[in-house]
């Protein structure tokens, strides 16, 4: 009497399996980049920790006028109104403000007296350390 025998082989899924794996461990770092900005450096600049709100000015804001609240595009016109209402739930007023460095001073004053009428109490300005990319 032969019997067969009818089992699944399931090596070359598990070999799928893990080459999927590796593929996602590998991209996934790339997919969650921000907006490019080329941050200005100092000596002296300490990391960001925690969960912040960042207000970017990318180097075409000139032009544009647009900004960034996170990833969030906005119009420079619309900050205030658009930041106090993601500020209304916290009781952190703090926001991180991300300048490219080609960005003139004046430009990045304005957007700050715009977060100071939004109701935000504290504004860090991010640097980057000199050896940093």
């Amino acid at each position: 009497m032969s019997s067969t025998l009818a089992e699944i082989n399931v090596v070359p899924l598990v070999d799928v399996m893990l080459v999927l794996l590796i593929i996602f461990m590998v991209t996934a770092p790339m997919i969650q980049r921000g907006i490019d900005v080329n941050l200005p450096t100092a000596r002296r600049s300490a990391t960001v920790e925690g969960e912040r709100l960042f207000i970017t000015v990318p180097i075409t804001y000139k032009t544009d006028g647009l900004v960034y609240i996170g990833q969030e595009r906005v119009r420079a016109d619309g900050l205030t109104s658009r930041l106090r209402e993601r500020l209304q739930s916290v009781a952190d007023k703090q926001v991180y403000l991300q300048g490219d460095g080609a960005v003139q001073l004046q430009d990045l004053m304005t957007i700050i007296d715009q977060l100071k009428d939004a109701g935000v109490v504290q504004v860090g300005i991010v640097a980057k350390a000199p050896g940093e990319i």
